[in-house]
């Protein structure tokens, strides 16, 4: 198993869980409370989590593309969700 992990700061972190589980809610099974979110992504499951002063993210897959395509998923939307900080990329760490 793969995983990337990346965060950015934000004092929204909840919102952001909760406005990503409902999005990926409409294709994929998730869960999520005011802390914590999972997605069963198609490439794997993510896991979104608030921590102190931002939300962290991480996402497994089993091959290099499928983590490539699930780290892209997750960046494009909470770019577009977090325009409003003008977030412009996520780092990704292996």
């Amino acid at each position: 198993m793969l995983t990337a992990t990346s965060a950015f700061e934000t004092p929204n972190a909840s919102r952001y869980i909760a406005q990503l589980c409902k999005h990926f809610a409409h294709k994929v099974e998730v869960s999520y409370d005011e802390t914590r979110g999972e997605a069963a992504l198609p490439t794997g499951k993510a896991v979104m989590e608030a921590k102190e002063g931002g939300l962290h993210f991480e996402v497994n897959a089993e091959t290099p593309e499928a983590l490539a395509r699930g780290k892209f998923i997750i960046e494009d939307h909470i770019v577009r969700f977090a325009f409003r900080e003008k977030l412009e990329k996520l780092d990704w760490s292996a």
